[in-house]
């Protein structure tokens, strides 16, 4: 007998984009304060090592001591001000870390009252297993993105990376910088010792500072990758299209006798 082909029924319609809220109010705001004043922040402090471009570890470092990193001297496109002035620089450093400081303590203080971090950031116990969080990097090496609901939670990397800029680089930055500030110094003679003196604090602060640098330049690489034009306007106005499931695959149609 012939065979009788299977009617092929029509492709169904792609689902409609769905737009999900991934960002509070709170997180726009303290995201884009932070991008001016680490901006302004980094940039003054380049022109501040300028000044004296070697790092110590203890109490004291001069000219004749032995550094354990010495600095190359920074270009006046990468410094604030554009002009080789540290008191200039001093002023715009200061001025902002009360800023970052003031944006860092009402986003942790409103994150705490919300929820957010103990909701969003806390690694469960099941994503810390060694199995869990191999498997998140190679998803990242391969450019693995998540998809559907997953893309509007915060992964295992984000989570750990996120936590660890919040609750270490960014209070040890704010502490070593108060450590450096001679007016709290005065008042506060113990600040250079909890980081084994005034040279000490200035090597960790660097070290904070780089950590920074190094997050931001992973977290746009992260955002040019998994979709800018999505990624920003989520920061922008809150609202993230949730990437499409990948569609599963048709099972083969069977003629029939």
């Amino acid at each position: 007998m012939p065979e009788d082909p299977s009617p092929v029924s029509a492709p169904a319609p792609a689902p409609a984009p769905t737009l999900v809220k991934r960002h509070r109010l709170s997180t726009r705001l303290w995201h884009w304060i932070n991008v001016a004043t680490v901006t302004i922040m980094l940039m003054s402090g380049l022109m501040i090592s300028n000044a004296h471009p070697r790092l110590y570890w203890g109490r004291f470092g001069a000219n004749p001591d032995k550094a354990w990193l010495e600095l190359p001297q920074f270009p006046v496109w990468m410094t604030i001000p554009s002009h080789y002035s540290p008191a200039d620089a001093r002023l715009w450093h200061l001025a902002f870390a009360w800023v970052f400081s003031a944006a860092i303590a009402g986003y942790l203080a409103w994150s705490a009252v919300n929820g957010h971090v103990w909701r969003d950031l806390r690694p469960r116990l099941g994503e810390l297993s060694p199995a869990h969080l191999w498997q998140d990097i190679k998803d990242h090496a391969a450019l693995r993105f998540p998809t559907g609901e997953a893309a509007a939670r915060y992964n295992i990397l984000q989570k750990l990376a996120y936590c660890g800029v919040l609750i270490v680089l960014l209070p040890v930055l704010v502490l070593t910088g108060m450590a450096l500030s001679p007016a709290l110094d005065a008042a506060f003679h113990w600040l250079p010792e909890l980081f084994g003196g005034r040279q000490s604090a200035r090597s960790v602060h660097f070290l904070c500072a780089t950590g920074i640098v190094l997050f931001f330049i992973v977290h746009i690489a992260m955002v040019v990758l998994a979709g800018p034009v999505n990624e920003v306007r989520s920061m922008i106005t809150g609202w993230f299209r949730l990437p499409p499931e990948p569609a599963a695959p048709r099972a083969k149609e069977r003629a029939h006798d």
